[in-house]
């Protein structure tokens, strides 16, 4: 029987928290594990400017404002060698980005065609783009900017013999030659044209939610040819027309005036392309062999041919599949641009490169790189996971 005078039993008494707790010995890892790192920080900080000081070399970034004293091959902004390093690390950043804006719009053309032509039903296309992507992925990059190149220097001939495809228009191993607009006016057409891009973008997007909406098609087709005339034409208008056509001209053993394609950039942009694409064909190829055989199936019933439904069925739904590792290979194309030091093309480790010669300053030149890749990769990563998620399929 329960007796009534008994205690009733008593709780068991509250573990203190101690080293036998999971979250205590947790937290005190992470405590010990980030003062190690903090303790070896501080070492490496403190021995390298106990070096440099040993050594009387002066550190900080004072020398961007001195004068750079060497030329550049190529350069989208007024430089000369009275410019300061600042600028000269402008012109390798902008050249870096020039070529690799060209190389992720390229890639990505030829990587769609060939990773499509690698499922087509067509025997020999197939095979030709199986042996392609094979062949080129598995010779390293570097070895293919020496093959191209060799190939463009060895066979143009010198800038006497010239080829003349057109008029005005040279090609040696010098580099393309062609002629180019100059004067005031050319930045406000460029700026035109700019704006033009962008209103063509929001009428595309305004003329779909239309068509959604009505059922009503938007010809944009002629508006985005007018666009592109009349704005640049006003920005030409606007800056008092002045305008003029810089023909090349050949003076001694080489060309004046006039654009120029050098063979750096040119082997340099061939060599990533081909290299990318073959990635990237692949990454295409796996995206639409993701996509359920029941959309071909369905697609095909409704009578639309394979083409269409490629495109309109297909492909947008192999985007999700698609655009994650297409970054990785914009990353890695950005990134394998620094090789360009190899043939002589001026990027921004070409131009730091240099710069560290001069002045010796190796850490602010390393640091400098470190920073323009990482903020370049940094930029692709947000851009191409902000499309992710456009056409990443919404749960409900």
């Amino acid at each position: 029987m329960f007796d009534m005078n008994s205690s009733p039993p008593r709780r068991p008494a509250a573990r203190r928290p101690g080293w036998h707790d999971p979250g205590v010995r947790s937290a005190i890892y992470q405590i010990l594990a980030v003062g190690a790192v903090a303790l070896a920080v501080w070492f490496l900080i403190s021995n390298l400017l106990h070096n440099l000081s040993a050594r009387h070399i002066t550190t900080g970034f004072a020398f961007l404002h001195r004068e750079a004293g060497f030329d550049i091959g190529e350069t989208l902004l007024a430089y000369t060698p009275a410019s300061t390093y600042g600028r000269a690390i402008w012109i390798g950043i902008l050249n870096t980005l020039l070529v690799s804006a060209l190389g992720v719009v390229f890639s990505t053309l030829l990587g769609t065609l060939i990773g499509i032509g690698r499922l087509s039903r067509n025997w020999l296309i197939a095979k030709l783009a199986m042996v392609y992507v094979e062949a080129v992925r598995n010779v390293p990059l570097l070895l293919q900017l020496f093959f191209w190149y060799s190939i463009i220097t060895e066979s143009m001939p010198g800038p006497r013999q010239a080829h003349r495809p057109l008029p005005d228009v040279f090609l040696s191993n010098r580099g393309l030659k062609i002629p180019a607009l100059h004067g005031e006016s050319v930045d406000w057409m460029l700026l035109g044209l700019v704006l033009a891009l962008v209103g063509i973008a929001a009428l595309r997007h305004w003329g779909r939610r239309r068509q959604q909406a009505t059922g009503q098609p938007f010809a944009l087709a002629r508006w985005a040819l007018g666009l592109i005339v009349a704005l640049p034409g006003l920005g030409w208008l606007l800056s008092g027309r002045h305008l003029a056509l810089d023909v090349p001209v050949l003076r001694g053993f080489n060309f004046a005036g006039g654009w120029t394609l050098s063979p750096e950039l040119a082997a340099l942009l061939v060599g990533l392309v081909v290299y990318t694409t073959a990635f990237t064909a692949e990454v295409v190829r796996a995206g639409i062999q993701a996509v359920d055989a029941g959309q071909w199936e369905a697609a095909n019933s409704l009578g639309l041919r394979r083409g269409l439904v490629l495109r309109l069925v297909v492909l947008p739904q192999a985007l999700r599949v698609i655009v994650p590792p297409m970054t990785s290979q914009y990353l890695n194309l950005v990134k394998n641009s620094s090789l360009a030091v190899a043939i002589g093309y001026p990027d921004i480790v070409s131009i730091l490169d240099t710069m560290m010669n001069q002045t010796g300053q190796a850490i602010e030149g390393v640091l400098l790189i470190m920073a323009a890749y990482l903020t370049v990769s940094l930029t692709i990563a947000f851009f191409m996971n902000w499309y992710n998620r456009r056409v990443a399929l919404v749960e409900r």
